[in-house]
């Protein structure tokens, strides 16, 4: 895994990418997939899928807006009032800077939502669509009124609190009982984050729309994975995702809570490189 640092627009942005580049170009015919992460975490949480890249394709996964930022490089006096439009087109401009004219992209949770947006922005640059532990809809009124109330607690209490109210329900009840070096390891991803980039986010988890008609309108390969155990996106939202995309795949992963990818990541890589090798050959 290359650890980078993307200057976008007065902005810097880390991102992590796929071992065996290390700056270099890419082989002739590599395609791109960009890993967008859930909230509250950051691109660290792709780490087990950058370890296993299929051939011929490049992962990266991109922080997004004030995640895991240290020090004044980081600073972002646009993280409060930040959209995931925003969010979509911090990623669009990575692209740019990449030299990534059209990528598959790959979003869990609100990394999902970011995917959503960028896809709904700029339907050309996408190859291909993975939504994982997501969902198409917007916030309910009860749904914002939490968001509210977490928000209050990054500001009054700071990330720590929020890991702590967060993880009884990020990790489904057998990855609680049987993995707990990974509760652990969640907490952490959490905690290193700025009580500022997190409270950005909430506002813009708040204010997203309804994406269900752009989803409709899609048309490249797409894929939808949910975890049975995951207590923030029951499986009938990816259920109704999945009929609402056409000609997408749904992949229920048992014993799994809201983090598929962390919480069995084997399991996780075997569909996502099974989905992107039959696409290519499509």
């Amino acid at each position: 895994m290359v650890t980078n640092v993307a200057n976008l627009l007065a902005r810097s942005v880390r991102y992590l990418e796929s071992p065996g580049l290390r700056g270099e170009e890419p082989a002739r015919g590599t395609r791109t997939l960009i890993l967008l992460h859930a909230f509250p975490l950051s691109a660290d949480m792709w780490l087990p899928q950058l370890a296993r890249v299929p051939p011929r394709w490049r992962f990266i996964a991109s922080d997004l807006r004030g995640f895991r930022g240290m020090g004044p490089a980081f600073e972002d006096p646009q993280l409060d009032g930040a959209t995931m439009d925003d969010y979509a087109r911090d990623v669009l401009d990575l692209m740019d800077h990449l030299d990534v004219s059209r990528a598959a992209i790959a979003g869990l949770s609100m990394g999902g939502y970011v995917a959503m947006a960028l896809a709904a922005r700029a339907p050309e640059r996408v190859s291909h669509l993975i939504l994982a532990d997501t969902k198409m809809t917007a916030d309910t009124d009860e749904g914002r009124a939490g968001r509210d109330a977490m928000r209050a607690m990054v500001e009054r209490d700071g990330p720590p609190a929020v890991a702590t109210a967060m993880l009884p329900k990020l990790l489904g009840a057998t990855s609680h009982r049987e993995q707990p070096d990974l509760v652990d390891a969640v907490r952490r991803l959490i905690e290193v984050n700025r009580a500022e980039a997190i409270a950005g986010a909430i506002g813009a988890l708040k204010t997203r729309p309804d994406r269900s008609a752009a989803l409709a309108a899609m048309h490249v390969p797409a894929l939808v994975i949910c975890g049975d155990e995951d207590a923030l996106m029951p499986k009938a939202d990816s259920e109704a995702m999945a009929a609402t995309i056409p000609g997408a795949k749904l992949v229920v992963m048992p014993r799994t809570g809201h983090l598929s990818n962390l919480e069995r990541p084997l399991e996780f890589n075997a569909a996502l490189q099974d989905f992107l090798e039959r696409a290519g050959r499509q």
